[in-house]
């Protein structure tokens, strides 16, 4: 299993670290991926989520494993998701069998 995964870092946490390992500034990555200085500060600190296009931009730019990087985002989304709800790990089960039927259903057609 990913590194990732084991330290179950935030998204924007993985992001700052890989930005500050490569001694690049806030306005430097920024620059890169050509968004705002004060979105991306938000997206590190975690009062902002990412766009999906923007986590791929992420993982291109600081050479970061994309599956993994999207892995960690699309399963945060999730978790913020139900967090509150008394039967999230029941949801969870229910959605991972209803993946399983879409994903067959799709093959059928």
């Amino acid at each position: 299993m990913s590194n990732i995964l084991i330290d179950m870092k935030q998204v924007g946490e993985i992001i700052r670290e890989k930005r500050e390992e490569k001694g690049w500034l806030l306005r430097h990555l920024a620059a890169e991926l050509d968004i705002d200085q004060a979105l991306l500060s938000k997206i590190e600190r975690g009062e902002r989520k990412a766009t999906k296009e923007q986590i791929q931009k992420f993982a291109s730019v600081l050479n970061l494993k994309k599956d993994e990087l999207m892995l960690q985002y699309l399963s945060e989304n999730i978790a913020y998701e139900i967090v509150e709800e008394k039967n999230a790990s029941d949801i969870l089960h229910v959605a991972e069998d209803k993946v399983e039927y879409l994903r067959k259903q799709d093959k059928r057609k």
